[in-house]
């Protein structure tokens, strides 16, 4: 039975990559019910994301009180006497995005039971367990009433012309010539160091490709650049265009530029399957059967060793999962797709 809301907010996963793999679920509300107002809040990191989906009507940023409190001002002001919103749907597994949705005044709070906040949820849904995430989600909103368009689904997201264009600029300032085809790699992995394939073998990747007239770009957010820096000392040329800390918009315009990504488990990896690239995922402490880019045109590497998936930030011992992942594979899978 499809819910009656008019007023609703839905509380965003706090990753990019979590995110994208909760527009099928978001789209299934929206779905559901089109003449709803449907707000998204979000952590200021992910919220440009949602001004690129299509059927959202606004977005609220997530912050942070001088207690450490999240805080979610749009929810607290009244409107006819009421709430702004009737109904928050909790994709975040967490206590504290339950405990903001309480604090706001929403009086309906929708989610999973976990994270010991039951009490706080007016409607508890049982998760369920190691399913792909984008089902995750899906599941949840189901269990509410909001009925699947399409499970398995694939999150999908079309730019505007405006962001294609500033795609295009970014990388012809960088020093693309326009022709070369191009290969984004994404170094980065914003959970730890264990999810990073080494920049030497990124390096060693780019070497192989430009030998096959592929013009790689590098991506990522800034706390990459670091890594980056790495590659680029390895390469010791200008093998590699480094376009690493760009806004969230603009690496989706630079990412439906190019032809294949490379990546780790990131939401770099997500973003560009969810835009119609197809992508080489190297998996290592992660486990791939939750959160592999959805759709059958993505390839994903990994090296079977006993530890994975350990799901830890750093490795305690010696990286095996990602370092017995060979470059050879690598390039092999981009040759393939291209």
């Amino acid at each position: 039975m499809k819910p009656s809301v008019s007023r609703l907010v839905i509380f965003a996963p706090n990753w990019l990559g979590d995110s994208v793999m909760a527009l099928p679920a978001i789209a299934d509300v929206r779905r559901a019910v089109p003449e709803a107002s449907l707000v998204i809040a979000a952590r200021a990191s992910v919220a440009p994301l949602f001004s690129m989906v299509r059927g959202i009507d606004g977005v609220a940023i997530l912050g942070e009180t001088k207690k450490g409190r999240e805080s979610f001002s749009r929810a607290r002001h009244e409107k006819d006497s009421g709430p702004v919103f009737d109904v928050a749907i909790l994709l975040p597994n967490s206590f504290q995005s339950a405990l903001t949705a309480w604090r706001a005044g929403v009086p309906q709070r929708w989610g999973y039971r976990s994270d010991w906040r039951g009490p706080l949820l007016t409607q508890a849904i049982e998760p369920p367990s190691r399913v792909h995430q984008v089902e995750y989600y899906q599941r949840l909103v189901s269990a509410l009433g909001f009925r699947n368009a399409h499970r398995p689904a694939q999150p999908q997201m079309s730019l505007s012309d405006e962001l294609l264009e500033t795609g295009t600029r970014e990388l012809k300032g960088a020093g693309w010539d326009g022709r070369r085809p191009l290969v984004a790699l994404a170094p980065g992995a914003a959970y730890g160091g264990a999810k990073r394939w080494p920049p030497a073998s990124f390096a060693e990747l780019a070497r192989a490709l430009a030998d096959d007239g592929i013009q790689t770009v590098m991506v990522g957010g800034r706390g990459d650049l670091p890594i980056a820096r790495a590659i680029e000392a390895a390469l010791g040329g200008d093998v590699v265009l480094n376009l690493m800390a760009t806004d969230l918009p603009t690496l989706a315009g630079i990412l439906a530029a190019c032809r294949a990504l490379v990546s780790n488990d990131s939401g770099a990896m997500h973003l560009a399957a969810a835009l119609g690239v197809r992508v080489t995922a190297v998996f290592g402490p992660t486990d791939e059967q939750v959160t592999r880019p959805a759709g059958d045109a993505h390839v994903v590497l990994t090296h079977p060793v006993w530890c994975r998936p350990c799901l830890m930030r750093e490795c305690p011992i010696d990286h095996r999962c990602m370092k017995g992942i060979g470059v050879d594979r690598v390039v092999g899978a981009v040759r393939q797709m291209l």
